[in-house]
């Protein structure tokens, strides 16, 4: 049996009542271990498989005593596994965290009408930070409740308070969450904005008194000016957060020799957050291309330097050139914002070469295509009496093996906030279900028995979906016995040394349902070389799709994976239409919007008609350091829904 505590804690940030992360029975766990991985092996691979898992789950062997260590460790933590899941994603991981860990969430685009709008807007931005920020420190954000499947359930708000207050250090083999608690230092009083490659420090405090708009707007005003100064213009230190972990690190030890470098890394480590004023990169910017430059700011010819990766908060603004600014009049004289100095030294100038270099191959190497779905929404779907979500997992299973003709190892994202310290673990989407319905979608089976598949893969991802969000899943419980081995010293088992546990974390499709209420979409890059990351945000009556892979892959290809997506879900509401006599296709969005006339091998979507869909929000772009902080909400509702993300990432 699974061990459960049914007694809530008394303070659970933000969340009252709420119970500890269950830890599953061993046997529950391999025994759903090796339904999940039997159709993605071979017999011979499987039957291996199948003889080391008996030995590990065997009476008294190994598997029973890192099991009792893990219920020790249960009872004597508030979350059994937050720190092994947080080294595991993130922590340990050596990769440049643009594209490879950073997700970014791209704001509906705003064609300002005077250069001065987008400071206007960044001013506005910094402003209900400041008025959030408030919120978090009298710790008096309203509770988040779930929503999807098990809907109405209160959900740990802990990461929140974390959102201004850490920072990821580089280390030479783990970085550090480093979260600035102390009750001796005082409280970060300034922003860091970054312009032109530059890193100015925005106090928002001055004497005692925290600024108004208009005052931010024209400390923003004298940045811009500041920056285009080119006699005081700073090599862009910016681009060495860009590189490898440990790369990173080793470069800022070099930096710290410097107390001038010391001091400019102390105030950006220890601020609120970065906002980013970037340089206008075109007129008409497609949302596929809006995506790339969030996630790696278009490398050094374009913004990739004017980020500062580390910062779990990066707030981008793009604009339209910001020459000849008007001067806004300021209510009060305030002291100028000071340019963070740097010393470089020949050393440093070979390794900002480096890192260019490692970023522009990065920039080359993303094959990003963002797009927009019109045929259906979610309405449609839930006619059919099927959960969303789980059709368009069903749906990428379909287009990966429409693409590739097989299934692969798939992590969709599933918050466990409804436990104390919850963040997230594994709904492990490509169930044997799906495979017999994709499979069924290739040959002339009857379209009767291909629903009757569909119905049973869409079930089948429902029944996982739920076991994930109630702490029973796989991922993490398998996670945990690894560690607590390594930690006791033993030698690995050899479960986690088999091929199939390998293959079982090697996420080639790695997925997210980010769910917003405005027209916008988050986006990451694939967790493997092979791979490809597929983020979607399903709305009443389209979904909103971004999907990503490496150049550098012969195998991948997201245009492509696109095409296959699209027919998929056309082919899936066909047969819903044929096979469901209480549908009436009448009803759907007439296909205006159709995008089978799409040129596909175009891999740059063209730009999206706003004029059909005006909005209110200025193109402003989130964007965040790692997900050390947020996750996708899947099956959750968010506080800020453009706060939840999560990079379906390595287990």
């Amino acid at each position: 049996m699974p061990v459960l505590d049914r007694e809530p804690s008394k303070d659970l940030g933000g969340g009252d009542g709420l119970s500890k992360l269950p830890l599953p029975s061993l046997k529950d766990t391999l025994d759903m271990y090796l339904r999940c991985m039997k159709h993605l092996l071979t017999e011979e691979q499987f039957n291996k498989t199948q003889n080391i898992v008996k030995q590990f789950g065997a009476p008294g062997g190994v598997g029973e005593r890192l099991q009792s260590k893990l219920e020790e460790r249960r009872k004597n933590k508030a979350n059994w596994v937050y720190d092994y899941w947080l080294n595991d994603m993130y922590l340990n991981n050596r990769l440049a965290l643009p594209v490879n860990s950073s997700p970014a969430m791209v704001f509906p685009q705003q064609n300002f009408r005077a250069p001065i709008d987008s400071l206007r807007f960044a001013a506005h931005l910094i402003s209900g930070v400041l008025e959030y920020k408030t919120l978090l420190d009298g710790r008096a954000l309203p509770v988040d409740y779930a929503r999807g499947q098990l809907a109405g359930t209160p959900l740990c708000m802990e990461q929140y308070y974390r959102l201004f207050t850490s920072y990821r250090l580089p280390g030479p083999e783990r970085d550090t969450l480093v979260a600035q608690e102390s009750s001796v230092m005082p409280e970060p009083e300034h922003i860091i904005v970054a312009c032109k490659n530059q890193f100015f420090v925005l106090d928002v405090v001055i004497n005692f008194r925290r600024l108004n708009e208009r005052d931010l707007l024209t400390q923003l005003e004298k940045i811009v000016k500041m920056a285009d100064s080119e006699e005081e213009q700073l090599p862009p230190i910016g681009l060495l957060t860009s590189d490898g972990r440990t790369e990173w690190a080793e470069s800022r030890s070099v930096l710290m020799r410097e107390s001038t470098n010391r001091d400019s890394l102390d105030m950006i480590e220890r601020c609120l957050c970065l906002v980013c004023l970037d340089d206008a990169s075109g007129p008409e910017l497609s949302d596929t291309t809006r995506a790339m430059l969030m996630l790696h700011g278009g490398g050094v010819a374009k913004n990739g330097g004017n980020r500062w990766y580390d910062k779990p908060m990066q707030f981008v603004v793009g604009a339209d050139e910001m020459q000849n600014l008007v001067r806004a009049a300021s209510v009060s004289e305030l002291p100028a914002p000071r340019r963070l100095r740097w010393k470089c030294t020949p050393e440093i100038h070979k390794l900002l070469a480096c890192s260019a270099d490692k970023l522009q191959r990065l920039v080359r190497n993303l094959d990003m295509n963002v797009h927009k779905f019109y045929d259906y929404g979610k309405e449609f779907i839930k006619k059919q009496k099927m959960s969303p979500d789980a059709y368009i997992q069903v749906a990428l299973q379909l287009a990966y093996y429409r693409c590739h003709g097989r299934p692969v190892s798939t992590y969709e994202s599933a918050s466990i906030r409804r436990f104390q310290e919850g963040r997230v673990d594994n709904i492990r989407s490509a169930t044997p279900e799906a495979l017999a319905f994709v499979k069924a979608m290739t040959d002339g089976m009857l379209s009767t028995k291909k629903m009757e598949m569909l119905r049973g893969a869409i079930t089948a991802q429902t029944k996982y979906t739920i076991l994930a969000i109630t702490g029973m899943a796989i991922d993490n419980h398998l996670l945990g016995l690894r560690e607590i081995a390594h930690e006791l010293k033993i030698e690995k088992p050899e479960i986690f040394k088999d091929e199939a546990y390998l293959i079982s974390n090697q996420f080639i499709l790695s997925t997210s349902q980010v769910p917003t209420t405005v027209e916008m979409f988050c986006c990451y890059g694939p967790v493997v070389p092979n791979g490809y990351g597929a983020c979607y945000n399903p709305q009443s009556d389209h979904i909103l799709f971004s999907v990503s892979s490496f150049h550098e892959s012969p195998q991948t290809c997201s245009a492509e994976f696109v095409k296959c997506l699209v027919q998929g879900l056309l082919d899936m509401r066909d047969l819903c239409n044929k096979c469901n006599c209480g549908s009436n296709p009448t009803e759907q969005r007439k296909e205006k919007h159709t995008q089978t006339e799409t040129n596909w091998q175009n891999k740059m979507q063209r730009p999206s008609d706003l004029t059909k869909n005006p909005q209110t929000l200025p193109q402003v772009l989130v964007k965040t350091a790692d997900q050390t902080t947020v996750e996708a909400q899947t099956q959750t509702s968010s506080q800020g829904e453009a706060q939840g993300l999560k990079n379906g990432s390595k287990s």
